[in-house]
């Protein structure tokens, strides 16, 4: 029976030894993927949290659209399904709190007249 998750140290089946990281499970390293799925993840939950706030849309509405945009990006060129899967979950905080920073008063909103 196949193994999901192995020690790190051990040897994959192709030989290389595993790099210890739980988001890459093809036993090779992913930098700007994981940094990518770090700022989503961040940023996502800045703009959930913000937007709990009606004074605080300007923060929400920019966190979520930079959050967006960076997990959209982090999606194109993702490797495996565990960097997927937290890019989804950024992705999403990131939207929520986008559309509740939008529907409170928006990108510009109070600051441009």
């Amino acid at each position: 029976m196949a193994q999901t998750i192995r020690p790190a140290g051990s040897r994959s089946p192709t030989g290389r030894r595993a790099t210890g990281s739980l988001f890459a499970t093809d036993g090779k390293p992913h930098p700007v993927q994981d940094v990518l799925m770090v700022v989503t993840g961040v940023l996502g939950v800045l703009a959930f949290v913000t937007a709990m706030f009606h004074h605080l849309h300007l923060t929400s509405s920019w966190a979520g659209l930079i959050g967006i945009l960076t997990g959209a990006y982090g999606q194109y060129i993702s490797k495996t399904t565990w960097e997927r899967f937290g890019l989804i979950m950024g992705l999403g905080a990131s939207a929520v709190g986008f559309y509740l920073g939008m529907a409170h008063g928006g990108l510009f909103g109070g600051v441009i007249t």
